[in-house]
């Protein structure tokens, strides 16, 4: 039997994905039933193409509805429990600079589930993250990006 995924994320992430999975079972499923009802008094359902619009939405809706409880079901919730607060970990927020041109960016390393970079919020999985995990303020760091290798150095991690 294979095993489930886990899906690391902040408690906040997770609350998120119960909200939109409420959304979708209580409000969207309703508005896409009701799409398709519509879509049948049409007629002909060969080329009835608001009716194919509706089932395909359904069907989307569905997959999505099955991915979030999912992911809900097997969330590792990340707890900070204040140890180790200089050094990058799932769920903490650091902030750095390019070298040499000193560019700041700050970013919060969180699940794949929560990721959202223009929240500033980037995957465990991402390559930047996977290069900060571990080390410390001040230290010096190499990351590898689809664009090229970039050297960057902590300046805090919250």
């Amino acid at each position: 039997m294979a095993t489930e995924k886990v899906f690391p994320m902040t408690q906040a992430g997770k609350e998120k994905l119960e909200q939109e999975l409420e959304y979708l079972k209580t409000v969207k499923r309703k508005e896409v039933v009701e799409r398709i009802k519509i879509a049948r008094s049409f007629g002909d359902l060969s080329e009835n193409s608001e009716y194919d619009s509706a089932k395909e939405e359904q069907a989307f809706v569905e997959g999505r509805i099955t991915t979030l409880e999912n992911m809900i079901r097997n969330a590792k919730i990340i707890e900070d429990d204040g140890s180790n607060s200089d050094t990058v970990t799932l769920g903490k927020t650091v902030t750095f600079i390019e070298l040499p041109d000193g560019d700041e960016e700050t970013y919060s390393i969180v699940g794949s589930a929560e990721a959202d970079p223009f929240e500033g919020k980037i995957s465990n999985d991402s390559p930047i993250a996977k290069s900060l995990l571990g080390k410390k303020v001040d230290e010096e760091v190499t990351v590898q990006t689809p664009g090229g290798e970039m050297k960057v150095r902590i300046i805090s991690v919250k």
